[in-house]
């Protein structure tokens, strides 16, 4: 399936939509159970904090993930997205409330690369603090 969003009407500079993620102790529960990390900062605050940590926090690769769909919602074809990294800053501390921890991914277009393909610069803010660096992703479009 080609990507609906045409190589030709992309500028450099557009703004994706932001996406807004909600990430909550049972999503952590439903990641650790599909992806197999069972690392117990991700469960349990008493041992999160004892190790430094300001709460249970958020699997670094379940935040990865929800950045890559900033990229992937926007050109609706996963299979478009050629390259992806990030470094990761900061964790997410998710709260045991019903509210979770909030993160708004935004991505913007920060080059035109040859064979139709784009680079997205992606930012990931939880609160004031950005919690990836480095995030960018190419995508190839129609």
């Amino acid at each position: 399936m080609a990507s609906p969003v045409a190589f030709d009407q992309v500028v450099v500079g557009e703004v994706l939509p932001e996406k807004r993620v909600r990430i909550t102790r049972l999503d952590l529960v439903r990641y650790a159970g599909a992806s197999g990390d069972f690392n117990v900062i991700h469960w349990n605050e008493r041992v999160a904090k004892l190790v430094g940590l300001p709460d249970v926090i958020a699997h670094g690769m379940y935040t990865m993930a929800q950045a890559g769909r900033v990229v992937t919602d926007w050109v609706t074809d996963p299979a478009a997205l050629e390259e992806f990294g990030v470094r990761f800053t900061r964790p997410v501390p998710v709260p045991d409330d019903d509210q979770g921890a909030e993160v708004i991914f935004t991505g913007v277009v920060a080059e035109k690369l040859d064979g139709q393909r784009v680079k997205v610069n992606i930012t990931a803010m939880c609160g004031d603090a950005s919690v990836l660096g480095r995030a960018n992703a190419v995508v190839r479009l129609s």
